[in-house]
């Protein structure tokens, strides 16, 4: 498909976001000759879209409800500077009817669909009705009386497992599964205080789970002259806590006569509602049946759009730009082409090792896939050829807030076909270092590779829960990555001079043309393991810039290494050689004052650096035991209990907010609760005391 280049009536646009979203939206504005406004929180002044615009104005303090949120305070900006549009991106206002319907009052363009479509598509209840009178399938459920005691008779008629969704719900978001009639109290309680918080409504519904099911969307797009298409499918079976982390288009193992009918029936559901611009029709499908179920329409471009554009050939922003200004498309279903395969990965700031809990931090060093282009659109025209592009907000430096959500990046990679697409995904991801943060990147290697992942018969919303044994288990370091590790701190002890005390006691080795290295004969090195213990590596130097290093963890062990004295530590590249064992090895190392990471060819390995505390060794020093700590930095929403209260190992005692998601913090031991540190409403820091146990003889 192609789009001629017309002349556009939108000269400036506001971008209501932030992250890659407002990037990727900006890059498209540019090259039309659009220039692009963005706006910001305090935490973000300096932002890579910030960078990227013509224009940046502020909001106000980073939480959302005082930042990206203010309606009022967005088009005041888009009039002040003389937007004429306002682009929402996705997530914060890109669903709300009612900043659709002031951006109209005040004579600005809204990018996206009507605010009747976007209230009649916002509440899954009232979707639901409308797409059984349009005939389009849905799954079976319950929307109606919210009391409790309703509620959960018609949870027991449904049976379990089944899932409640919060009606103007999305992404996750007050979204619980249920296993037994048992839990379906204290589901539905969290599903309502989730939806309250981020819709402002704790309306749910009830639906059947389908179990081994897939789940596939259609994109659809529609202009203001009643023309509508559908531009492929979508596959984004793979998700972890209700949201995608790899998606794929076209959605495979499907017969042409199965994606024109899902397309077909998504135009249906989207004329049903008088529907402009992008949006998402998205189905439950099962796969023993190739019965589909719609669950929910997407008012809104989706993250996984670029998957989509890499298939067609077509900017999806353009087009909504285009369909903004009132032009009509510029082509019809019959022009609409899929060449290839696009695979999409998700990288998070998060550790999966923790339930993939989010995490906060500074990326303190990134470096994209070989090759890779950021945003970009266009499918390779030689078949053989492999395309790798990067969408993402941040860059080396930038911050990871507390505040929104914690994906970094999308990878995308489009090739000839879905084998071709995988391995240069998994290649991909491979190149891309990220230090400073821990990332879903080594999770996302394993997931690509699983059998149940690449045979497609295989697939399924299951398929994290279904492999948790291969996928979950980060691979413990050993006595060759600690000893990278030592000589990372060595090397950057050479070349800034920062972690070591002079001592008396040096050596000094040398090879031909090589550096004289000052350091310590002897030296201990400390870091940590996963759960915050320290782990004491010793170092001695054999003469010869040979060093045997020595440790414990995870179980005893020493290796000897020759450090090639002519690279050490030289360099902006931070860069050096060792041989173990004669096996000659080049890395990168990133040293800070809280991590060493030995970045190789194929991965990146962080050991976390450790100051050892006084009293190391002893136990009331350290986390676990009677010690409940934070998880991470975040909110406290919930307390469960007070001092003098009886907790068994495992009871939720409080339930902390952090990065649009709630994680339950459970009580390490048995015990009586002896002292409480925090209250409802209190922020607390990573690590920080919240409950004292005095555990029963």
């Amino acid at each position: 498909v192609h789009i001629s280049a017309n002349a556009m009536s939108l000269t400036k646009i506001l971008i209501a976001n932030r992250g890659e979203i407002a990037c990727r939206i900006i890059q498209t504005a540019r090259r039309l000759g659009v220039k692009s406004v963005a706006v910001y929180c305090d935490a973000e002044q300096n932002g890579k879209h910030v960078q990227l615009a013509d224009e940046a104005y502020r909001l106000g303090p980073p939480p959302a409800a005082t930042s990206y949120l203010r309606k009022d305070k967005l088009v005041e900006i888009a009039q002040m500077c003389g937007a004429q549009g306002i682009h929402p991106g996705y997530g914060f206002l890109s669903e709300n009817a009612d900043f659709a319907s002031l951006c109209a009052t005040s004579n600005i363009e809204f990018i996206g669909p009507p605010p009747t479509a976007i209230s009649a598509m916002g509440s899954k209840s009232e979707s639901k009705k409308i797409m059984i009178d349009a005939g389009v399938p849905v799954v079976p459920g319950y929307q109606g009386n919210q009391d409790v005691g309703v509620l959960q008779q018609e949870a027991d008629k449904i049976g379990y497992p089944l899932l409640i969704k919060a009606t103007m719900g999305g992404g996750g978001r007050g979204m619980k599964l249920v296993h037994s009639s048992a839990e379906f109290a204290t589901q539905l309680e969290a599903a309502k205080r989730e939806a309250t918080k981020y819709f402002g409504d704790d309306e749910v519904i009830l639906e059947r789970f389908v179990e081994r099911s897939r789940h596939v969307e259609i994109q659809v797009f529609a202009d203001k002259h009643g023309n509508y298409v559908y531009l492929s499918e979508r596959d984004c079976s793979v998700q972890r806590r209700n949201q995608k982390i790899l998606e794929e288009a076209p959605a495979p193992g499907l017969s042409p006569e199965l994606r024109k009918e899902m397309g077909e029936v998504a135009v249906n559901a989207a004329r049903a509602v008088g529907y402009v611009g992008a949006g998402t029709v998205e189905f439950l499908f099962d796969p023993a049946t190739n019965h589909f179920y719609f669950m929910e329409m997407n008012t809104r471009l989706q993250v996984e759009h670029p998957v989509t554009e890499m298939v067609t050939g077509i900017d999806l922003v353009e087009l909504q730009l285009m369909v903004a200004e009132g032009k009509p498309l510029p082509f019809t279903q019959a022009d609409v082409n899929i060449s290839g395969c696009a695979v999409e990965a998700r990288i998070y700031a998060e550790d999966t090792e923790a339930g993939f809990l989010p995490v906060t931090g500074k990326l303190q060093y990134v470096q994209l896939p070989e090759g890779s282009t950021e945003g970009g659109t266009k499918p390779a025209t030689n078949e053989e050829a492999t395309i790798v592009r990067v969408d993402s907000g941040f860059r080396t430096g930038d911050e990871v807030l507390v505040h929104y959500d914690s994906m970094i990046a999308k990878l995308i990679v489009w090739s000839k076909d879905r084998d071709s697409a995988l391995r240069h995904l998994h290649r991909a991801l491979e190149q891309y270092k990220i230090v400073g943060v821990p990332t879903n990147i080594e999770f996302l290697k394993r997931a690509i590779v699983q059998e149940d992942f690449k045979d497609v018969s295989r697939l399924g919303t299951h398929f994290i829960e279904t492999n948790s044994g291969a996928l979950l288990g980060a691979d413990k370091i050993a006595g060759r990555e600690f000893s990278m590790a030592c000589v990372s701190l060595m090397a950057a002890e050479w070349h800034h001079n920062l972690f070591f005390q002079n001592n008396s006691s040096v050596v000094n080795p040398s090879t031909s043309g090589g550096h004289r290295l000052y350091i310590p004969a002897t030296h201990r090195f400390y870091f940590e393991d996963g759960n915050g213990k320290p782990i004491i590596c010793e170092g001695t130097s054999m003469g010869g810039n040979i060093w045997q290093f020595r440790g414990q963890v995870p179980s005893e062990w020493e290796v000897t290494v020759k450090i090639d004295g002519t690279a050490f530590g030289k360099g902006a590249n931070n860069s050096a050689t060792i041989f173990v064992d004669g096996e000659r090895t080049t890395f990168h190392y990133v040293v800070t004052q809280g991590e060493v990471a030995v970045i190789t060819p194929t991965q990146t390995l962080s050991v976390k650096r450790a100051t050892i505390p006084e009293g190391f060794g002893d136990p009331e020093q350290q986390a676990g035991g009677n010690r409940v700590v934070a998880s991470m930095p975040g909110k406290i929403i919930k307390v469960n209990v007070k001092e003098g209260d009886t907790v068994k190992q495992g009871d939720v005692v409080a339930i902390l907010e952090a990065m649009k998601m709630e994680n339950s913090i459970k009580a390490t031991c048995d015990g009586v609760v002896e002292k409480v540190n925090m209250s409802e409403g209190g922020m607390v820091q990573n690590k920080q005391l919240l409950v004292s146990i005095a555990v029963e003889e």
